[in-house]
């Protein structure tokens, strides 16, 4: 994780800037800036387009009775892929683009399920930080036995309550009594 970091935060901006910097030495100034405004410009619009057509997908999905998970990943993915575009360099646009464009999106989300699914399901929830006890099983059900202790059961708060309901019928119904208004 800590690699992760100082990838993100220093070696990309440096590779940014020494890219701009070389692009800039190439064709000059003004049309570099040019084009990182362009490139600003283009993902906003390509972030209407996608994120429309995302957007109607997952209506769709829901209308259906379909979970919509492709739909979510999209949508995500264009969003992140739009801000990437919207960040001045053009390693980070580059990046931004392939999230943007639809055959990439969905190599990228096939790459993404393939190692979800050879990792486990349990293991991808806990993928960064893994909160379960030593010794528990993958599921939560329990302690795998003489392998650790269970929990402490979670001590009762004061703003929990017990309690029933029971349906009142909408017609005649007084708000609040629960009983029938004569009429």
């Amino acid at each position: 994780m800590v690699l992760f970091l100082v990838l993100l935060f220093i070696v990309l901006p440096i590779a940014e800037l020494y890219l701009i910097i070389q692009v800039g030495g190439a064709i000059g100034v003004w049309p570099t800036i040019a084009l990182l405004l362009i490139d600003s410009f283009l993902g906003a619009w390509l972030l209407r387009a996608q994120g429309r057509s995302a957007w109607r997908r997952f209506q769709e999905a829901l209308g259906t009775g379909r979970v919509p998970a492709k739909e979510v990943y999209d949508g995500a993915a264009i969003i992140f892929g739009a801000a990437l575009l919207m960040s001045p360099g053009f390693i980070t646009d580059i990046a931004g683009f392939l999230l943007l464009i639809p055959p990439s999106r969905a190599a990228l989300r096939r790459f993404m399920l393939a190692v979800a699914r050879r990792v486990g399901p349990a293991r991808t929830v806990f993928f960064l930080y893994d909160r379960r006890p030593a010794g528990w099983r993958r599921n939560g059900t329990g302690p795998v036995p003489g392998r650790g202790e269970a929990p402490p059961r979670a001590a009762r708060r004061d703003y929990d309550y017990d309690g029933s309901a029971r349906e009142i019928p909408a017609e005649g119904a007084e708000l609040g009594r629960g009983e029938e208004s004569p009429r």
